[in-house]
């Protein structure tokens, strides 16, 4: 995971400390919002391990949020700031948290496929923090690092990296065929 815009549990707590008098809010889409009578069922820590296609080993860790829609709605006011940060503190009593985890948020309902999304932006307005979430996206490590990913038509392996531009040739040149120029034991030149 080598996204560097990726927003870290660390950044994403003093975002919350920064904001604790609002109300949290989440939109998930254009004009589409987590239903204000959510809750935070669970944070996670992921420790990921992996191999790329290109062989090579991965590691990193993810901080994710769960977000639940109970089924029975109300009209009430979101939660506070304060509490998803009471919320936080529980968890970090009972597991401590990277704080250099990438954060994701964990939600779905009836209209939306469950899915990790990344936190792409805060906004403060009318008293709310709104935390809009974009999607996460498949990647391929080995482009990233400059290699090449796909099937060639002579088998090459896949993701191994770019072939480099054709080395230029040089000629050499025998040096001791030269009359007079060659050292032989003895003669002093070396």
């Amino acid at each position: 995971m080598k996204n560097s815009n990726l927003l870290t549990w660390q950044a994403f707590k003093s975002e919350l400390s920064k904001n604790e008098a609002l109300t949290l809010q989440f939109q998930y889409a254009q004009d589409k919002w987590v239903d204000a009578s959510y809750h935070i069922t669970e944070i996670k820590q992921a420790p990921i391990v992996s191999v790329d296609c290109g062989g090579q080993m991965n590691s990193w860790t993810e901080i994710i949020v769960q977000l639940w829609e109970p089924s029975q709605t109300d009209d009430t006011q979101a939660m506070p700031v304060s509490k998803a940060l009471s919320i936080i503190a529980v968890v970090e009593k009972v597991l401590p948290l990277n704080p250099l985890g990438t954060v994701k948020i964990e939600f779905g309902n009836s209209q939306f496929d469950t899915r990790q999304m990344y936190p792409a932006a805060f906004t403060v307005t009318d008293g709310n923090l709104v935390v809009n979430l974009t999607p996460d996206a498949t990647q391929c490590k080995a482009i990233e690092r400059g290699g090449s990913c796909g099937t060639t038509a002579s088998g090459e392996e896949c993701c191994a990296p770019a072939p480099s531009a054709e080395k230029k040739k040089v000629q050499l040149v025998e040096l001791t065929t030269f009359p007079g120029d060659s050292c032989t034991p003895g003669s002093g030149c070396c």
